[in-house]
């Protein structure tokens, strides 16, 4: 298996099953630059724009134009998106001893199972953790989240809901890979 995260975690057939606009995406470049546009939603209450502000995440807004960098050291990632020039930074990494795929967020950290499903990976949330502490599975809300390719291009699809709370966060759109000139 690749050292690579998103091909060690899948597993070869699953990975090789893949398209390639989503092999690219996710493979072992060890730098990637994309652009693209993204629809961001999310409830307007009062406790969700102060949890999305900790949390890093991009404000509502229709048509944001999106900009990606991936920085990939061995199986570590670093996901920097500019939402309508507000970024959003998460490290992505594996554990030993364990299949899950880990996402950290600010004082977040997600643990995803990932499953081919119709070409396209879905990341399945299967534990969570606030200023490293485990929560209860009762607390962990719904994480729908799928990347994929649609009318020829990468997209993703992510959703995000809390109990009592609502929406805190839902995206989806698409990406093109730019050159890294650097």
């Amino acid at each position: 298996m690749s050292p690579a995260l998103f091909p060690a975690l899948l597993g070869d057939d699953a990975w090789r099953a893949l398209p390639p606009a989503v092999q690219a995406m996710h493979g072992d470049t060890p730098r990637l630059l994309a652009h693209g546009m993204a629809d961001v939603a999310g409830a307007g209450h009062a406790p969700m724009r102060w949890l999305r502000r900790l949390l890093g995440l991009p404000p509502p807004g229709p048509a944001q134009a999106l900009l990606l960098t991936i920085e990939r050291h061995g199986s570590c990632e670093t996901w920097t998106r500019r939402f309508a020039g507000r970024r959003m930074r998460s490290v992505l990494d594996r554990r030993a001893g364990s299949p899950l795929l880990y996402e950290r967020l600010g004082p977040a950290t997600l643990g995803f199972a990932l499953r081919c499903d119709d070409e396209a990976i879905d990341w399945q949330l299967r534990s969570l953790y606030a200023f490293g502490l485990p929560l209860p599975h009762m607390l962990h809300g719904r994480v729908l989240s799928r990347s994929g390719v649609r009318d020829g291009r990468y997209h993703f699809s992510v959703d995000v809901r809390l109990p009592w709370l609502g929406q805190l966060v839902g995206y989806q759109g698409w990406l093109e890979l730019l050159p890294d000139d650097r």
